[in-house]
């Protein structure tokens, strides 16, 4: 049975079709398109995909973009379904105080940690963090159970932000080192230790709540600037999201 997800940030669509919905299976195509191209998806990268007969997607982009990706999924024959974040699913607990208005991408990329976890045996905690336009640091504890999260500007956000805030500072992007000496440098380094010191103080947190060293999961499009600066044993893992919609839909099979 063929299966199509779909992980639709606030700046591109990532996608990837599966011969089956199962958890560590390999996608028989993928591939991530900018939101202003999405209306040519169904006539282009996906034209020659094997119809799906299912679809689960995860959407933090808004209706706007919603519609426009289901008027391309029209090219098959297949009810849209999205995901919303909810009390309890695939073994994941939702501990948000509105656990529905907690984002899709978090809570779906929290499922795709905990099965991560779980398929090497002994329970762990996670810590789970997403690198994008907004960064997410997320806590779950060895039983699954979400404790809580920050939400923290990104690269892109945190520059632009000194731009509009402080006279001078329109210089081209720096690089992340230890004593910048130019203000591009400072500025990109400034940014990318003040995440990392985020990421920092909630892995010491967490392990001070758990007793236990958590797993460092971290991924999204500008993890590979923070991944070198965090001084924590972490893996890279882009699929985090797509982890989690397998999962998802795997147990709802199971219980149809």
């Amino acid at each position: 049975m063929g299966f199509l997800a779909l992980d639709i940030g606030n700046t591109r669509l990532k996608w990837a079709s599966y011969a089956q919905a199962a958890p560590g299976v390999v996608p028989r195509a993928h591939g991530a398109v900018f939101l202003e191209t999405i209306d040519d998806l169904a006539e282009s990268h996906w034209k020659e995909l094997a119809p799906p007969q299912q679809m689960l997607g995860c959407i933090v982009a808004g209706e706007a973009v919603r519609l426009r990706v289901e008027q391309q999924l029209e090219l098959w024959d297949l009810a849209p379904r999205w995901v919303v974040p909810s009390v309890q699913q695939a073994g994941v607990r939702n501990g948000y105080d509105h656990p529905s208005r907690l984002g899709a991408d978090r809570w779906v990329a929290m499922i795709g940690a905990r099965w991560r976890v779980l398929s090497r045996g002994a329970p762990r905690p996670a810590l789970v963090v997403m690198v994008g336009t907004a960064v997410t640091v997320d806590a779950l504890d060895t039983e699954g159970h979400f404790l809580g999260g920050l939400i923290l500007p990104g690269f892109g956000l945190m520059l632009k932000a000194l731009e509009m805030g402080t006279a001078g500072l329109r210089v081209p992007t720096g690089d992340v080192v230890e004593f910048p000496t130019n203000t591009s440098d400072a500025l990109m380094s400034g940014g990318a230790y003040a995440i990392a010191g985020a990421v920092r103080r909630q892995y010491r947190r967490l392990q001070a709540r758990c007793g236990l060293d958590p797993l460092v999961l971290m991924g999204g499009g500008a993890a590979i600037k923070l991944a070198p600066i965090t001084d924590l044993p972490l893996e890279m893992v882009d699929t985090l999201v797509f982890d989690g919609l397998l999962a998802i839909a795997a147990g709802d099979g199971q219980r149809m």
